[in-house]
Formats: structure tokens, sequence, C-alpha cells
């Protein structure tokens, strides 16, 4: 009879829920995934659904503990994305869009109509602010709050709770309207310095509704990641999941940070274990940049520091890129040869293969000493979507130069590489503004997420940042990371930090090619100068901004 212990770990992404069934050294034996649908009705626009996600969590749950005694899971982790869910007062979702449909309850991460919004509050530079960087972003929850204020009055005056996504994953689950620190603080403009919600913040930028009933729409007990919430699973959602009644819920976690938490303790030869000396990279749709200290580091343009809201003890840095898997799809997607690659190759991950095997042929053919050199004379600056981090501009576009009348397959596979490239350059420059504002040197970075599957963009990353790279043997760490956070409130481990050193595992390490780090160093100067010159182009195009 089977009587080994195991966690489940609930992952909500951006397309689709995934569960993994995960035994206490953090190997995923069982796993499921299930797409979850997206609105655009409108450019920028993003709308999910609390209904239709919760349904997907369910079938997954369900299909990863089925072979098992569902006695057996002791714990539950849940992680998302950072995106709004708003709940009337009948416990029903409340619309978040101008079609009224009230299923349409949930403001997607990436949704960027809030943009005035965002400039509104960052132009009243209220000290709260020092813990974004600064600025808060477009895709965080209050600049979404005063949009729905302003335009959709209905939906605002009637919300019950208004939640980050993690968080109505554990209330659902529990009945418990207990918010994670992680997400208030890094999503939400939390005080952590006050370890209070800014009431005087709130009010000046005219939100002054969230501070009635001591918060109780956006959170009136809060609780760092890895905590007991409530009773457990209620007897509903235990039916609905395939569990038992009371089984642990863990407070939960934004998904990039579970994917630093499932990471961070990831053992590999000779790199410094000390998580402090690690750069931890989520890279997937969009790819985020994190990193803990002991001690405060507050960086112009980077989000933090953020006290406890990965692991209690430690400040978290958080960069990011908007977009990155993204956009090499987006690259892919619109070049001339791709229907026919398709046709030929299947999926679009095999065609990411063909172009990897391509440029070491194309780079020998013109005699080049490595592939880094096919873009000696092509530049690009990848933030076709704005740059999130480190300078906090959503109105930034994408620039290349160097185009020429080359057209097929090594025209995509050259200006691939280039995006790809360009992607490190952007990793190189949040490095760099921590280091300007005295963080610690890094000692290596760890990788997670849909690309890090990919050889081109870890090696690139490793020689443009002149840092090894460890790349888990286990690929599903943002779903480790969400099995741990089950794990420490169930009492297996004493705290997240032992849980994330037990369940992170050996990753495969690879190292910077030193042969190409000056004309990394020399193309990373025209990576800055591309960011200069097109300000310069605004300024001339738009002088009334400048």
């Amino acid at each position: 009879m089977n009587t080994a212990v195991y966690f489940v770990g609930v992952d909500v992404g951006t397309g689709s829920a995934r569960a993994a069934l995960v035994n206490v050294k953090g190997q995923v034996e069982h796993q499921a995934v299930e797409k979850i649908k997206t609105w655009t009705p409108e450019p920028d626009i993003f709308e999910q659904s609390t209904d239709d996600i919760w349904r997907a969590v369910c079938k997954v749950v369900k299909h990863v503990t089925s072979s098992i005694n569902r006695t057996q899971v002791k714990g539950i982790g849940f992680d998302a994305t950072c995106s709004l869910a708003l709940i009337d007062s009948k416990q029903n979702p409340l619309t978040v869009s101008k079609s009224a449909i009230h299923i349409q309850n949930v403001i997607l991460w990436m949704d960027h109509r809030a943009s005035e919004e965002a400039d509104y509050i960052n132009a009243t530079q209220h000290p709260v602010l020092k813990y974004v960087g600064g600025k808060v972003s477009l895709e965080m929850q209050i600049p979404k709050l005063l949009w729905l204020k302003r335009y959709l009055p209905e939906s605002y005056n009637n919300i019950w709770r208004a939640f980050d996504l993690p968080d109505f994953l554990t209330w659902r689950a529990t009945g418990s309207d207990t918010r994670s620190l992680c997400s208030a603080v890094c999503k939400w403009n939390y005080d952590i310095g006050a370890n209070s919600w800014n009431a005087e913040f709130l009010r000046d930028i005219g939100l002054m509704e969230l501070v009635n009933s001591h918060f109780s729409i956006i959170g009136s007990k809060l609780e760092p990641p890895g905590k007991h919430v409530g009773s457990g699973l209620t007897k509903m959602a235990a039916a609905e999941l395939g569990l038992t009644p009371g089984t642990v819920v863990s407070t939960s976690l934004i998904d990039a940070h579970a994917g630093t938490l499932g990471m961070l303790g990831c053992q590999a030869e000779d790199i410094p274990t000390d998580m402090q000396t690690r750069l931890a990279i989520i890279a997937g749709t969009s790819t985020c940049h994190m990193s803990l200290t002991k001690h405060i580091c507050f960086a112009k343009g980077i989000w933090g520091p953020y006290k406890n809201a990965v692991i209690p003890g430690y400040h978290l840095n958080e960069g990011g890129q908007s977009i990155a898997g993204h956009l090499l799809d987006h690259l892919l997607k619109t070049h001339e040869c791709y229907v026919g690659l398709k046709e030929k190759l299947g999926g679009d991950k095999y065609i990411y293969q063909h172009l990897n095997q391509i440029l070491p042929k194309l780079a020998a053919s013109r005699n080049l000493p490595d592939i880094a050199y096919l873009t000696e004379d092509v530049h690009v600056w990848p933030d076709l979507h704005g740059n999130r981090s480190p300078i906090a501009d959503p109105t930034l576009r994408g620039i290349m130069t160097g185009l020429d009348m080359t057209r097929g397959i090594d025209s995509l596979a050259i200006k691939y590489l280039a995006f790809v490239q360009a992607l490190a350059y952007g990793t190189r420059h949040i490095i760099e503004r921590l280091y300007q504002h005295g963080r610690p040197l890094f000692k290596s970075l760890l990788f997670c997420g849909g690309l890090s599957k990919n050889p081109l963009y870890i090696q690139c990353h490793s020689d443009i940042c002149n840092l090894p790279a460890v790349v888990p043997y286990e690929e599903e760490m943002v779903l480790v990371g969400a099995a741990a956070l089950g794990a420490a409130a169930y009492g297996q481990y004493n705290n997240l930090e032992t849980a994330s050193k037990a369940m992170s595992g050996h990753g495969q390490v690879i190292r910077p090619n030193s042969s190409t780090q000056e004309l990394h160093n020399r193309k990373y100067q025209v990576f800055l100068k591309l960011l200069k010159h097109q300000y310069e182009y605004i300024s001339i195009m738009h002088p009334e901004s400048a």
C-alpha cells in the first residue's frame, strides 16, 4: 500500500491552469493542464473569468490525484498571474468589462487600459511609490481599480471583494479571506514599511472607498506566503477538487514568485548556494527577474524592495520584461516563412529548434568564430509592449537596425537571434541598474519557464551577463514552488526557506563563452544608444511631451 506523502501545486498562468502532484523531494510525479479563456474586446484589453478558471483548476487537480488515495495529499498551494478579480456581495462574479457580461470579472495582468490612471497616481509622487521603483505600473491593481471607478462605476460601487487572482483561489478553496503579503506588497501598493495599507495614499488618488470597513474590499487580514489559511478546504471545494475536506491550504504566491521559491534552493556544481547571490529568471510569455537580499535595496525602475514577499526575512527586488516568449512568437508568426515552416515541421517549438540548428551553419558559411557575430550589425530594442524595467515606461516601442533585402529562412534566423540577444541585453540592463543602487554582485542566473527550454536563450543570457546559468533538471519549478507552499503550511518543513532548499533539486550549469564578451560589450553599448535615440525621436515628433 502506497503511504507516501504528497503536495499539490496549482499554477494559473496567462492561458492555462496547471496542477502537479509533487513528493517531499520536489519531484513532479503527475501533472495536467487545461486551457482557460481570454476575451480581447479591444487592443490592450484582456479579460478572463473566475468561473472558467476555477473549473479548469478543479479539472487538473482531480486528474493529477486520481491514481492515489486522496488522504495522501497533505497540503495544496496556489499561484496565479497578478490579475484583478471582482466579486459582488452575493459572492458572484462582478463584471470588469464594458460588455457588462458578469462572468468576465478578471482584468488580466497584461491589460493596459489603466495607462492614464497610472500616470495620475505617479504624478502624486507619494512616498509609498518608493517600493515600486518610484512608479506604479499600469499592470498593477490600484490603477485598474481607479479605471473601474472612472469608467465602470456601477461595477466599482458594487465590489464586495477585489482580489488578486492568487488570493481569489485560496478564498474559493477555504472560504477565508486571507490575503498573501506577496500580492499585497508587490501589486497593490501595500505599505510594507508601516505593515499596513496607506489610507492617505488611497484617499489622495480618489479611492477612499477602499479605506472603509478596515480595508475589507482589498484585505483586512494579511499573512506571509506559506501560512495555513482558514480551516483548509471547505466541503464544497474539496468535492470539486476531489480532495479531503480540511486539507491544508497555504497562503498564495504570484506565479513568477512561485517559480522563484521553487528555484532558489537549486544546487549545481561549483555554484554558490547563498540565495542572495542568485538572480531567478522566470521566462515565459513575459519575464520576471527576481532577487532576494537580507538588506534593503531601492533601485529606480525596479519594483521593491518587498519585505517577506517570497521568503520571510528577505527583501525581494523584481524586474521584468512585459513580453519575452510572446515577443519571439510575434517575430516568428509575422515572418513570411512561418506558414511554410509550420507545414513542414509542425509545432512552433520545432521551428525554434530548426532555427537553433541553422545558426551555427550560417556562422560557419560566413567564416565567423561564433553565431553571436551574425548580428554584429543587427541591433534590437525589444520593448514592443513597453518597458517594465528598468525604465518603467509603457510607451516605449521596439527598434531594429541593420535591415537589408535578405529574405527567407536565413533572414528569419538572424532576426530571431538578434531578438533573443536583445532580451538578454535587457536582463543585463536590469542587473546593472541594481548594481548602481548598491546591490551585492550576482554569481549565477537561474531559469525556469517556457523559454528555459530554449538553449539559445540560456546561452545568450550567460554570455551577455557574463554569469553561469543554472537550469533545474525538474522543468516545472513554478509548480514545485506552489507545492512547497503547501508543504510549509502543512509543517513538512520548518519554513519556506527550508522547503525551497529541500524541494528545488539539482540543475545543469551553462558557462559563459569568454570569446564573445568583447562583442557583447560593444553591442550592449549600441543597445543603450537605441534607448537614448528613441527618446530623441519622440522629442522631435512630439515636442510637447519633451
